[in-house]
C-alpha cells in the first residue's frame, strides 16, 4: 500500500495551485462555447411583415422592448443586426402596419424600441420579434408578459449562421 506524506511543502504548493486557478478564473472573462442556437416559437410568425422599416420609435411609445443577438457557439455579441418588432398595442392591433417596426443591435449586440404599451389578446400580452436579415437563420419569437401592466419585454436571439 503506497503511504502519501503530507509535509509543509507539498500542502504549501498544492495550495498555491489552487488559489492560482481560482484566480486566474476570475480574472478571465466567462466563455460561451457551444452556446445552442435560439429556435423559433409557435405563433412567433403571426403578422409578421417583411422589410418594416427602421424606426426611431413605434406611435408614441411609453413601453419599451429590449434583448441581445449573439452568435451560436461562442455567444459573441453581433453589432448591426436588424431585429423586427410588432405587437398587439393601444395604438394598434398585430396585422396592422403601425404596429410594425424594426431596429439595430448597438457594438454590444444589444437593441431597445420604444411602442406603445402592449396588452392581452387572446388573453396573453405578448409581443413578436423577428431576426430576418439573412447573413443568420431567421428566427420568429414570441415572449408572454407575466401581467399587461408590465411596460417593458425582453427577448434574447442566439443565432446560427444560415
Amino acid at each position: 500500500m503506497a503511504m502519501v506524506v503530507l509535509n509543509r511543502r507539498y500542502l504549501l504548493a498544492a495550495g498555491g495551485s489552487v488559489l492560482a486557478a481560482g484566480v486566474s478564473g476570475l480574472l478571465l472573462p466567462a466563455r460561451a462555447e457551444g452556446l445552442a442556437p435560439t429556435e423559433s416559437m409557435s405563433g412567433g410568425a403571426n403578422n409578421y411583415r417583411k422589410g418594416a422599416a427602421i424606426v426611431d420609435r413605434i406611435g408614441k411609445g411609453g413601453f419599451w422592448m429590449s434583448g441581445t443577438v449573439r452568435r451560436a457557439g461562442d455567444g459573441t455579441p453581433l453589432a448591426g443586426q436588424r431585429i423586427q418588432i410588432w405587437a398587439h398595442t393601444t395604438e394598434g392591433q398585430e396585422h396592422e402596419p403601425q404596429s410594425h417596426g424594426a431596429t439595430l443591435t448597438d457594438k454590444d449586440g444589444k437593441f431597445r424600441l420604444e411602442m406603445p404599451q402592449i396588452i392581452p389578446i387572446f388573453g396573453q400580452p405578448h409581443g413578436h420579434l423577428a431576426y430576418d436579415s439573412g447573413e443568420f437563420k431567421t428566427v420568429f419569437l414570441r415572449p408572454v408578459m407575466r401581467s399587461p401592466k408590465e411596460t417593458s419585454l425582453e427577448a434574447h436571439f442566439i443565432l446560427q449562421p444560415a
